[in-house]
């Protein structure tokens, strides 16, 4: 558009170029207007200033209409959305906004009140705001006292599920113990549940060091089935193996006829109770009355968990680490006895120890000819890793180093090793005190009412070893697939032996169900006592 105004500004001529182009040339449209020359110079000073204003006007509208928070339908709403910016005032969102971001810092330091009416829900809060007439700073300690109260909720029921979780890991499944009383009753009414293992002309093998000698203790037969299942299946020379299985008197009926009646051949078989230990006897192993008959021990594992704690003093993880602390199984004597295996097997000189949570899944007669340079205890260290939640293990994770008996022995940043599958050199065990120095330190925990460490056996294991572990590769050892849900899979599928150590056991309904299918491969369901018991159903 273009304006050509005449000399005597008596006329106005307004041209508008079309883009259309015809015979080459422009087409012109023109508009001329003659202006009066006294009265109409008022209108010709109108249509000027219109003349550029009304672009600008009509770019505002555009504007406001794309914004689109609010439809305007009527001049009076588009005036009352121009008006602000023709006059030069912005939009007063942010000003809400920074209005809005300082009540709520005023009501952060403020208590809500014990007897303030909270609403159960969003949509009941908006019905109050809407009767009420609430202003900001009311609505925002209601908004507060809402989160306030839903936190609460949520932790209590976090530490409610830690205690259910802690009252499932310590019971025994159903299916577990009709396992144990249908063995049982079998080995008093079948004889070939009770023939002797292993055979009489295998028994120079229980103390022949050119075989390979596994030691594992537990009152679990399922669990002692699926380790012994998965060593034999994963060996390269499973008729060279010999199992020492270890369990009380009131498993040893129903162990025996499991292993009578399911034989692991080609591997050798050999299960004894503790009470058929002669020299384990109360003479000989005197903390381990005093930790079964002490009132305090016996009260902190068994009595009220929550007896005496405040729960706003603990995380939900420092919470689930001391039920875990708390567990039975801490002061059975089957936990213990690893202590004692120079004396249990004076004829052998390397053995290796397992837990009864762990499966085996590569073949681990290497591991005798593993060098321990003159150590005693081959073990994985577990205070580095590409897992820092279970590989982060130091002396600072397992003791009170308030206590000035911890504080002037050991260095919190030491690093820790895993209990579980360990090779021993007993012969280089025999030479040391070791025994001796854990006696030491269970008195001493005893004498300080549990106060020097928090898990039952490997804390004093951990100082009893000292100076006599020596470090082998992390892959033959994987830990954590009891207590890490993220546990990488990949990483499972490569190690040699991996461990269900914390509380969410495969054989429990707790346990992870990506983890299981590792575990439960070694499982026969088609036993039929393992059907009958409707094992994990």
């Amino acid at each position: 558009m273009q304006l050509h105004l005449s000399p005597s500004m008596k006329s106005i001529t307004i041209l508008a170029s079309s883009n259309n182009s015809c015979n080459n040339g422009s087409f012109i449209d023109f508009m001329k207007i003659k202006i009066a020359a006294a009265r109409s110079r008022t209108l010709f000073h109108t249509i000027l200033v219109l003349a550029f204003l009304l672009p600008f006007v009509f770019i505002l509208t555009a504007v406001v209409t794309l914004e689109g928070v609010n439809n305007c339908h009527s001049f009076d709403c588009l005036g009352r959305r121009l008006g602000p910016k023709l006059l030069g005032r912005g939009d007063d969102s942010g000003r809400l906004v920074s209005d809005l971001y300082k009540t709520l810092n005023q009501v952060n330091s403020i208590e809500v009140p014990d007897d303030i009416k909270l609403p159960d829900n969003f949509t009941q809060l908006i019905n109050d705001m809407k009767i009420n007439n609430y202003d900001t700073k009311e609505f925002a300690v209601i908004l507060k006292g809402m989160m306030q109260r839903s936190e609460k909720e949520i932790r209590e029921s976090k530490f409610a599920e830690l205690m259910n979780k802690h009252f499932a890991a310590s019971s025994i499944p159903k299916g577990i113990h009709c396992l144990s009383l249908r063995l049982t009753d079998e080995y008093s009414s079948n004889a070939h549940a009770r023939r002797q293992l292993p055979a009489p002309e295998l028994l120079p093998i229980l103390s022949d060091n050119s075989y390979y000698h596994f030691i594992l203790s537990t009152d679990n037969i399922l669990a002692a089935s699926v380790v012994v299942t998965s060593a034999i299946q994963s060996s390269l020379a499973p008729d060279r193996i010999v199992f020492h299985v270890i369990t009380d008197k009131k498993t040893y009926a129903g162990m025996h006829s499991w292993f009578a009646l399911n034989p692991a051949s080609p591997a050798t078989i050999e299960v004894k109770g503790i009470h058929q230990f002669d020299w384990l006897t109360r003479d000989n192993v005197p903390v381990l009355e005093a930790v079964e008959s002490h009132y305090g021990v016996r009260n902190y594992y068994h009595g009220n968990h929550l007896s005496g704690a405040n729960l706003s003093d603990y995380t939900p993880r420092s919470f689930a680490s001391k039920l875990q602390a708390r567990s039975p199984k801490y002061i059975s004597l089957l936990n213990h006895i690893r202590i004692y295996l120079p004396e249990l097997f004076p004829n052998l000189d390397k053995v290796v120890f397992l837990d009864d949570d762990i499966v085996i899944q590569r073949d681990l007669s290497p591991l005798w000819e593993i060098d321990l340079g003159g150590k005693v205890n081959g073990a994985v260290e577990t205070c580095k890793g590409e897992d820092t939640w279970v590989m982060s293990k130091r002396f600072r994770t397992y003791f009170n180093f308030s206590h000035p008996l911890v504080a002037k022995n050991l260095d919190p940043e030491e690093c820790a090793w895993a209990y579980g599958m360990n090779i021993f050199d007993l012969r280089a065990w025999r030479k040391t005190n070791i025994r001796e120095t854990y006696h030491t330190w269970l008195k001493e925990n005893l004498k300080s009412n549990l106060t020097i460490w928090r898990l039952g056996t490997l804390p004093p294991a951990l100082i009893a070893f000292r100076g006599h572990v020596q470090p082998i590769d992390p892959s033959w050892h994987m830990l954590g697939l009891g207590y890490q849900n993220k546990t990488n899979v990949e990483n499972v599928k490569k190690a040699a032996v991996i461990h269900y150590n914390g509380q969410s056991k495969p054989w429990l309904e707790i346990g992870f169900e990506h983890l299981r299918p590792f575990w439960s491969k070694y499982v026969d369901y088609s036993n039929d006592f393992v059907k009958n018991c409707h094992i994990l159903e």
